[in-house]
């Protein structure tokens, strides 16, 4: 089922957006305040975007712009202005179709599909095989950049999805908190390997059957060395 995250202040049309999207057998999460919605963005695994223009905290442009230095996912702005230089300026800064209001809701549904389909086209013909991974009830897809455990799909921030990935991409092999966290933070962290400690803890409560366990099924702990993730 494809993930749609609306970013839209008006919550009348955010909830009618996200009713016909639902009818329409996709899955929709909603933001009303700009800040918020980048963040989700940015932090969490979508297919496809729907963007206001103006917004409080940060306007669509922004956003648009934001989202499409670190993804591909396809982009539909949707405003009140019709004027020909904001459709330019949105297709320039990279969304991938402008829609003003007011517009028929089967019709932006329409558009959702077609850009779907197009992407998920494009993602097909350009894969490979180590885009996937998949270790005893976990896959990653490493080209949408997204993680099912057991079958259900999980959220992860961006370093966590790093960490995640790097860890099983490396089974068996055991990993000090230094290495991780010069691997995964680099240079442009400021802080120590505490960070490490932390972001193992809320991997194992997304991953982990059981998290207060002394035998994890996928983290384990080597005392006194670091971590390893178990193929």
């Amino acid at each position: 089922m494809s993930r749609i995250l609306i970013i839209e202040d008006e919550v009348a049309i955010a909830e009618l957006e996200k009713d016909y999207l639902e009818l329409s057998g996709f899955e929709v999460e909603l933001e009303t305040d700009g800040e918020a919605g980048l963040k989700r963005a940015l932090e969490e695994a979508f297919d496809m975007y729907i963007l206001d223009l103006m917004l409080p905290g940060i306007n669509g442009f922004d956003i648009c712009k934001r989202i499409r230095s670190e993804k591909n996912t396809p982009i539909l702005m949707v405003s009140a202005k019709k004027d020909d230089i904001d459709k330019i300026r949105g297709l320039g800064l990279g969304a991938d179709d402008y829609i003003t209001k007011p517009f028929s809701p089967s019709e932006m549904v329409a558009r959702v599909k077609a850009h779907l389909a197009r992407y998920e086209r494009l993602i097909g013909s350009n894969v490979v095989e180590n885009d996937i991974i998949e270790i005893r009830g976990i896959k990653i897809d490493k080209t949408a950049r997204r993680v099912w455990v057991n079958g259900e799909e999980k959220s992860f921030t961006t370093k966590e999805y790093e960490l995640l990935v790097y860890l099983a991409q490396n089974p068996n092999r055991v990993f000090t908190k230094e290495e991780l966290f010069r691997t995964i933070w680099g240079m442009e962290s400021v802080g120590d390997i505490a960070t490490v400690t932390v972001h193992i803890k809320k991997l194992r409560e997304k991953i982990e059957m059981n998290t207060e366990g002394t035998k994890p099924q996928y983290i384990e702990t080597i005392w006194g060395v670091g971590y390893r993730f178990k193929a």
